[in-house]
């Protein structure tokens, strides 16, 4: 009576005839029909007494306290007069052809949440392709869908998908803070298929898109998206002005005090200095920059330039915006130093949407943090070799924000 219970309660329609101890420790519990629960047709749940066959499988069952549990399960396959069909019977516990049961596999989802794959096999003892087909199945169910709807103001950006100069793309709903979409690819025939979900209907309402300085995605969303405008960013191009300007003016002074190498190597080894935002540096390093850029009047000017174009993203209107920009444009070209003056000339060209910024408040920085999210899941992975389960990961790590 007592085994009766016990396989109603936990594996419905059967119950335990007999527990068996293996070599490995687990338990194994056989398990019979239980003559009160009829069986189902899979096909269409219709209750069939014509069983055509009977078969016996072993599956894993979730453990019990320090116990795997493995089940020697009857399975009829039945010949439906219902619908015709001859199938195995519907069981509540156990998918058609798993060997796993409905509550092993719940707490492998759980644990893959929290986990790396490697550790939930370990813990487990399922190997680890199973566990990662487990969750593959798990995520594409919520999240293999496009979502884009209420979306207005995007967010793109890339991030590298493996070493050798190979990247993705990202989109996210900058209001909703949500992945909208993942593609490996950041040409503008890896980003279409973006827009080509979100249709025609989605792309007339995005008002603005922010971005970095990259052609390929300014292309695509003027060509779809035509009531949107281009947001350029500004952390890239602040991290551009110094590898191109501050860097270059730094290596070519380093370079011209070769007769003196000990000043030769305080501007070497200035370049995180340069580069690092003033409110971020200590009080040494602050008293080390002053004495720097004294000495240095062609420093001194290139920083003066890297912090005064950073203002330009903060105007309270594009009137104000522009006028920033004449004043940062006219110091840059009268500094007379020619990285400073060939970045302003190749800047101009993005002043549209330079100034949007003080229409739309969008940057990416927000897309900065979730790229130190990605290289987290794939630290926790060691590295993933599937792109599309890798993008499934990323789109469940930012479901967004409730309305």
């Amino acid at each position: 009576m007592r085994d009766a219970m016990l396989g109603t309660v936990f594996w419905e329609g059967h119950v335990v005839d007999s527990s068996e101890e293996q070599a490995d420790g687990s338990l194994l519990l056989s398990l019979s029909e239980d003559p009160s629960y009829g069986p189902r047709c899979r096909r269409c749940g219709s209750d069939c007494v014509l069983v055509h066959e009977r078969r016996r499988r072993r599956v894993r069952d979730r453990d019990w306290f320090d116990r795997r549990i493995w089940l020697d399960v009857p399975i009829r396959r039945l010949d439906c007069y219902h619908c015709g069909a001859r199938a195995a019977e519907c069981l509540n516990s156990l998918d058609a052809g798993e060997r796993i049961t409905h509550r092993l596999r719940a707490w492998v989802e759980a644990l893959v949440q929290i986990l790396p794959i490697a550790h939930v096999a370990e813990l487990t003892g399922l190997h680890w392709h199973a566990i990662k087909r487990i969750d593959h199945r798990r995520l594409q169910a919520q999240y293999g869908h496009f979502e884009a709807r209420g979306a207005r103001r995007l967010v793109m950006d890339e991030f590298a998908l493996h070493k050798g100069h190979r990247y993705a793309t990202v989109v996210m709903d900058a209001e909703r803070m949500r992945v909208l979409w993942v593609g490996e690819g950041n040409s503008r025939e890896a980003i279409r298929p973006f827009f080509q979900l979100l249709g025609e209907g989605g792309c007339q309402h995005i008002e603005a898109v922010a971005m970095d300085m990259n052609t390929a995605f300014d292309l695509e969303v003027r060509d779809h998206c035509p009531n949107a405008e281009v947001v350029y960013d500004p952390f890239h191009v602040v991290a551009r002005f110094g590898r191109e300007v501050v860097d270059r003016v730094r290596v070519d002074k380093a370079n011209a005090l070769r007769s003196t190498p000990a000043q030769r190597q305080v501007i070497k080894r200035s370049r995180w200095l340069l580069l690092r935002n003033r409110d971020n540096l200590g009080n040494e390093q602050a008293v080390k920059l002053e004495e720097l850029l004294a000495a240095n009047a062609p420093l001194a000017t290139v920083y003066l330039l890297k912090t005064a174009i950073k203002e330009i993203w903060f105007a309270p209107t594009v009137r104000e915006g522009a006028r920033r920009w004449k004043n940062w444009y006219r110091l840059a070209i009268d500094s007379g130093i020619a990285p400073a003056i060939a970045f302003a000339k190749r800047l101009r060209k993005y002043l549209r949407g330079i100034l949007a910024s003080a229409i739309f408040p969008l940057n990416t920085s927000v897309l900065e943090g979730v790229n130190n999210r990605i290289k987290v899941i794939k630290r926790m992975a060691y590295g993933f070799r599937d792109s599309a389960y890798f993008f499934l990961k990323i789109k469940a790590a930012f479901p967004g924000k409730a309305r």
